[in-house]
């Protein structure tokens, strides 16, 4: 038997990087289990339904409702929360997915950076803190089934720092509070531990061909200042904004983030705690300057 995961849940396997945890997961030979609001199996931007689809059990429910889940929970091995939002304006995910440029530019550029109206919740605070914390407070509460004795891990997708300010602060603050948070409730259950991988720019040639142009460029940046000797002034040690990060970190494929999240899941390799963009390159055992094109060929 596999010393991976049998079977874990997946907080909005239906997607962008929900789909491909759970395309991975499958590929690795775990069963895979996926939650949503709509419930629905995933398509791609085009309308097309692939065959790994068929092989995941799509469930309605609500990660605020513990009660429309919790009956899935004692029988998987780890929990993956895919679900956040980059804009407290969720709409702009469908301009994405449509590969509307002009209209997601139209979504960024009116986007507000100050805070929500007073006792109004954000989609920052719903969808990148509230919904996980309720959703890994539901599972370190559950029993697991007989057999079932690893520790179980809770994967929070969070975000390397590289968004402000051309994004609300609250982006970020919300990640990092999730964060901190899931490790506080892990650490009163040491049958459970937290992993937070920290994606940066995440692409894709196919899914989300408007993302492929930033990417490269970005990937040559990260390219030159890793190629760099240290002592050499470079942009992104000369910025004084999270922006530079973008400029040093390469970017990641969505099907590697997938992969790197099911590698993580493997008790034998005991990964917990915060796992950045460098540290999944060297799980899946790719370059440090592999570029975006031989990447997105693998």
């Amino acid at each position: 038997m596999s010393s991976l995961a049998q079977k874990i849940l997946v907080v909005g396997g239906n997607g962008f990087v929900g789909s491909a945890v759970c395309k991975m997961a499958l590929a690795r030979g775990i069963e895979v289990t996926s939650i949503s609001s709509s419930g629905k199996p995933y398509k791609s931007p085009q309308g097309h339904t692939p065959a790994w689809v068929e092989r995941v059990e799509w469930r309605k429910a609500d990660a605020l409702n513990p009660e429309s889940y919790a009956d899935i929970l004692p029988g998987v091995d780890a929990v993956v929360h895919t679900v956040g939002t980059l804009l407290d304006n969720t709409q702009y995910k469908q301009k994405i997915q449509e590969g509307d440029i002009l209209g997601f530019i139209k979504f960024f550029a009116g986007q507000g950076s100050g805070p929500s109206a007073e006792g109004q919740r954000s989609a920052y605070d719903i969808l990148n803190y509230e919904s996980a914390i309720r959703v890994c407070e539901t599972f370190v509460a559950s029993k697991p089934k007989s057999g079932l004795t690893r520790v179980r891990p809770f994967v929070y997708v969070s975000a390397e720092d590289f968004s402000r300010p051309l994004v609300s602060v609250r982006y970020l603050e919300t990640k990092r509070e999730a964060e901190k948070r899931i490790e506080e409730i892990v650490r009163d259950h040491p049958q459970y531990k937290g992993i937070y991988v920290r994606p940066s720019l995440i692409y894709h040639p196919h899914v989300r061909p408007m993302t492929v142009i930033p990417a490269t460029i970005f990937d040559v940046s990260a390219r030159i200042h890793t190629a760099v000797p240290s002592y050499v002034p470079m942009p992104a040690s000369v910025l004084r904004c999270s922006m530079a990060n973008l400029l040093s970190i390469p970017p990641i494929n969505v099907d590697h983030l997938g992969e790197a999240i099911c590698i993580s899941l493997d008790p034998a390799k005991d990964i917990h705690g915060v796992v950045g963009v460098r540290d999944m390159r060297q799980l899946l055992g790719l370059s440090q300057t592999e570029s975006v094109e031989s990447a997105a060929n693998t």
